[in-house]
């Protein structure tokens, strides 16, 4: 009987083990989806005080004359590069995900707003 009681207890340590290695593999998955979505959201921030800098550069560039000519003749297409540049920078520009990153596809709903300007 000592046998048997040896062999129950190695199989509910067993037992344990695999339920440990569970939780593991979860807590390895859910830290894996936090390191993309902090590494996300990081590239997020660095491109948005990249595009901050460069407004604020240009602001301090342009005078009052620059600025009332650039608006008379490139408005237009001002926004439409603008839109273009937020696009390949990976964000969507469509009316159903304005803002949000694309995740690195491309989105039907955005390209279809390019083919409409044209």
């Amino acid at each position: 009987m000592r046998n048997r009681q040896i062999f129950d207890q190695v199989s509910d340590m067993e037992k344990q083990i695999g339920e440990l290695y569970q939780q593991l593999g979860d807590l390895k998955q859910k830290l894996s989806e936090l390191l993309e979505e902090n590494h996300r959201l990081a590239m997020e921030n660095h491109n948005l005080r990249n595009h901050l800098d460069t407004i604020e550069e240009g602001k301090q560039k342009t005078t009052n004359k620059e600025k009332s000519a650039k608006k008379k003749d490139n408005l237009p297409s001002e926004g439409y590069d603008n839109l273009a540049r937020l696009y390949d920078e990976g964000f969507h520009i469509c009316n159903l995900e304005f803002g949000r990153p694309r995740r690195n596809e491309d989105c039907m709903f955005c390209l279809e707003f390019f083919d409409k300007t044209k």
